[in-house]
């Protein structure tokens, strides 16, 4: 049984969800740059075979994905001072750090398989290390606050801090280690200044996930924690914990939506700045000012989704966001293979930035949306079940996800192997016309088919505001009569006792 947490107001202050948004800008930080930028350093900058790259790097996803559940399942149960999710949030800082910097820092001299080798290693080691903060942070925000749309901007800043950290790194890399030069055109070609930006990636991950921990800390009073009698961790309670969420039909909803949804992004992303820089023959600086579309983007979901989830519900406006990810984003592409968008179109780049800021706000209320709805769902399996299960929840979602991301990506490396991208190529005009083609026909059309499939599951989900009401009108009164059967407890020592929580 969970302990219900003190009884506070369920509106936050403007200090923990900045604090909670850090953990996501930091969290971004290193998994954009693994992402973005893995596959096109050791492929085009390094001279390894792009499908060995794309192994290595879905490998370590699907090795990372298995440990997501048994990590919630673990912070579900931990008593501690800290709470139940703060002791993880602190003691991944450090080693996240290290493992981002030696992912762009393999050591010279090495083969090819030697660097694929290191690179597996590496990102297995980063991802391990994210784990041990992602999941629990992600439990935390499900947690924060018991209110249908404070929830969903709690999660509105992670998913605009998500943004922020995405868009620096967008910008540190762009603009200030990889800018066009004579010799390297397209700056991120150039294998000179890799080094320092894998130092520079690492020292802000860890100063940011630790920002997020401490600015944060003051909430753990007020947060749900396992009952004394909760059992410890162990193989049966992580099954048990297991079956107790895939019971709810609406998580499984998600979950299968999500799958679909990861294999989009995993494929996106992969192959995003192989057709900017080869298909749209853009350069470091043009690609820099992307971030004003992801800016528009990413603003307006941080405004719109918690408004729209009061007028047309969470399931509506994750279904239309699904549809607009899905389909808004190929149409450049599509016009490109047609002959009516080419790199020497007037105006194409603030074309494809009034696309990219389309393209961003779908993604960003439909990360928003599901998050809030997973909290919803924590609800109900509370009432069930009477344990808070937000690191399960969350995690096992991210596992699903993850495993997908890394077919995604595998088939992003398959694929610029299959449409045989010359790995000496360092502008479009290197590249056949039939191999650009074929880029952006996988980048566009095929990479939509599974955000299609996502939006019939997500039209499945079946939670709404009123059930959501029903089901917290009946958590409230089993919470109050266990309170009022059990002994009050001292507060914590170490400066962490309650203290009053202004409503914004």
């Amino acid at each position: 049984m969970t302990q219900a947490a003190p009884a506070t107001t369920d509106r936050l202050s403007l200090k923990t969800k900045l604090g909670f948004g850090l953990g996501g800008a930091a969290e971004t930080v290193a998994l954009y740059s693994v992402s973005s930028f893995a596959l096109l350093f050791y492929s085009q900058v390094k001279g390894v075979d792009a499908h060995l790259v794309g192994l290595a790097i879905s490998i370590s996803l699907i090795l990372d994905a298995f440990s997501d559940p048994i990590i919630g399942s673990l912070s579900d149960r931990t008593h501690s001072r800290w709470g139940r999710r703060h002791p993880y949030l602190f003691a991944s800082a450090i080693p996240v750090g290290l493992s981002v910097w030696a992912i762009f820092s393999p050591p010279a001299g090495l083969s090819e398989m030697g660097m694929v080798i290191w690179l597996g290693v590496a990102v297995v080691l980063m991802r391990q290390a994210m784990t041990f903060f992602y999941v629990p942070h992600l439990a935390l925000g499900g947690e924060l606050s018991g209110h249908y749309t404070e929830r969903s901007k709690v999660m509105a800043y992670y998913s605009f801090f998500n943004w922020a950290g995405g868009s620096l790194t967008t910008i540190l890399a762009l603009r200030l280690f990889f800018p066009t030069t004579p010799e390297f055109p397209r700056g991120l070609l150039n294998p000179v200044p890799w080094s320092a930006y894998a130092v520079t990636i690492g020292i802000i991950t860890t100063v940011a996930l630790t920002a997020s921990a401490w600015l944060t800390r003051d909430r753990i009073p007020f947060l749900p924690k396992p009952a004394p009698d909760t059992p410890k961790f162990s193989v049966l309670e992580f099954g048990r914990d297991l079956g107790k969420a895939l019971s709810n039909i609406n998580y499984v909803w998600l979950l299968a939506a999500y799958f679909f949804v990861a294999l989009m992004i995993g494929l996106r992303e992969g192959l995003r700045l192989y057709a900017a820089t080869f298909y749209w023959d853009l350069s470091s600086e043009t690609l820099s000012w992307f971030v004003l579309g992801s800016l528009a983007g990413y603003l307006t979901a941080f405004v719109f989704a918690p408004r729209l989830h009061g007028r047309i519900d969470k399931k509506r406006t994750i279904i239309y966001a699904a549809l607009a990810y899905s389909l808004v984003p190929p149409i450049p592409l599509v016009l490109g293979m047609m002959g009516i968008l080419s790199p020497s179109t007037p105006g194409l780049a603030p074309l494809l930035i009034a696309f990219a800021a389309v393209q961003y706000g779908a993604i960003s209320i439909l990360q928003i949306s599901v998050m809030s709805a997973l909290a919803d769902i924590a609800d109900q399996n509370e009432l069930k079940f009477g344990v808070r299960q937000e690191g399960v929840l969350y995690a096992t979602r991210t596992m699903a996800g993850k495993i997908d991301l890394a077919v995604g990506t595998a088939v992003a490396g398959v694929v610029i192997t299959l449409i045989q991208l010359p790995k000496t190529a360092k502008s479009a005009a290197d590249v056949p016309p039939d191999v650009l083609f074929n880029l952006a026909l996988w980048d566009s059309v095929m990479a939509a088919i599974p955000g299609l499939i996502a939006v019939g599951f997500y039209s499945l989900y079946g939670i709404n505001r009123q059930s959501y009401e029903a089901t917290r009108a009946a958590l409230m009164k089993k919470r109050a009569a266990l309170q009022t059967a059990a002994p009050p407890e001292p507060p914590p020592k170490g400066g962490l006792a309650p203290s009053p929580v202004p409503a914004e």
